[in-house]
């Protein structure tokens, strides 16, 4: 493939991935990002940087010229679920119009389910638009990143040494690596044809809580337990949209089969440990640090 591919989010978690296995695979990208100043280190490894806002579509299409194949990422976590629907909108309808031939678009695990999870809903409206607009597309639906473990509402309870999260110590949950999405991605992009029109639920490994600290503890070295909360505590600490999930994810819960997802498509996914010994905060949870 010589043509650039163009990938959104490109400064985040998961357009970071897509672009990392893209590069690695001899590829060239066009990173779209609101924040050009951050994607320094995307331009030291070659990529073109384009200056643009999901909500303009306008500077979609613009990023979108001489561009025949796209990563998505939508986010409702800074400007609401409403703008999530419109970045998906705006992104899905300048792809139709400007001829884009492959569209991978980074959904959610049971966008399809009827979850009534706010921002699980969100992405199952995107994802309904490109259907309407008969897009070829690759539909990914990771499921609870295993990164989250090292994300600001959860690393610092981590630092610690207990963390408090509403699901019984007995209840699995799935879960990827967010370095898998990208591999997915890139994946999708090199071999269109086994992967268009695909729906794809990306999962690496289900754990319970205390099984995943466990791990965490074994690596790090530091003894870290396990609180169940009960949902009008999780209220107060995580907030009703995470409660929310967080209550679907006790009653029903993902349903991925990861070995069909294994013998399918033979891309490796990473266990809860491959992902940890990756990790550039386990090996630091020995310090101290104040919840603030």
């Amino acid at each position: 493939m010589d043509a650039k591919i163009l990938v959104t989010g490109a400064t985040g978690q998961q357009g970071g991935a897509v672009i990392r296995h893209l590069i690695k695979a001899g590829q060239k990208v066009r990173a779209f990002t609101r924040h050009p100043e951050k994607a320094e280190k995307l331009k030291k490894m070659g990529v073109e940087i384009v200056a643009g806002d999901l909500t303009d579509r306008e500077s979609v299409a613009k990023a979108l010229e001489g561009i025949k194949n796209m990563f998505l990422v939508t986010t409702p976590y800074e400007s609401g679920m409403d703008a999530e629907v419109s970045q998906g909108i705006n992104a899905v309808e300048a792809a139709k119009e400007t001829g884009i031939e492959h569209l991978v678009y980074s959904s959610v695990g049971s966008a399809h389910r009827n979850t009534g999870i706010p921002h699980f809903e969100t992405k199952w409206r995107v994802e309904q638009h490109i259907r309407k607009l008969n897009l070829k597309a690759t539909i990914l639906r990771p499921v609870f990143f295993m990164d989250n473990f090292g994300a600001p509402w959860m690393l610092p309870s981590l630092h610690q040494g207990a963390l408090s999260v509403p699901m019984g110590s007995n209840r699995k949950l799935a879960m990827v690596a967010v370095d898998n999405i990208g591999a997915y991605a890139a994946a999708a992009f090199l071999n269109p044809g086994k992967f268009i029109g695909q729906e794809i639920e990306l999962a690496g490994e289900e754990l319970t809580f205390p099984e995943a600290l466990d791990q965490i503890s074994r690596i790090s070295g530091k003894k870290i337990e396990y609180h169940e909360l009960q949902l009008p505590q999780a209220e107060k600490v995580f907030g009703h949209e995470f409660t929310i999930m967080f209550a679907w994810f006790e009653k029903v819960g993902y349903n991925p089969n990861i070995e069909a997802l294994k013998k399918d498509f033979r891309i490796p996914l990473k266990t809860f440990a491959e992902y940890l010994k990756d990790a550039p905060w386990v090996n630091k949870l020995q310090e101290v640090r104040a919840i603030k």
